[in-house]
């Protein structure tokens, strides 16, 4: 018994959608970027700014820029850190 005619349409149909669906990736590929940093793929929805010969996200930089201004109070406790180390290993004739 031969396939009745709506479902070959559907299959005929399915098939054309496919093809839009490949085509219209490859069109939209050109416009992909990828965070260098946290690999987020983006098509233009979310903001990335060139740097050098890679993208970054802007999430990636404000996440920089919180380092960047709490750096003074890392650096601060890193050298404390050393500090009572060192006051420590002096303690125990290290």
């Amino acid at each position: 018994m031969p396939d009745d005619p709506s479902r070959q349409d559907l299959t005929l149909q399915s098939i054309v959608e496919g093809r839009k669906m490949e085509a219209y990736v490859e069109h939209r590929t050109k416009d992909m970027r990828v965070c260098w940093l946290c690999g987020t793929v983006s098509y233009r929805k979310v903001p990335m700014k060139n740097v050098g010969s890679r993208w970054v996200c802007i999430d990636c930089f404000r996440q920089i820029r919180e380092v960047i201004i709490n750096m003074d109070k890392w650096e601060a406790e890193v050298q404390l850190e050393k500090e009572m180390s060192r006051k420590m290993d002096e303690g125990f004739g290290i």
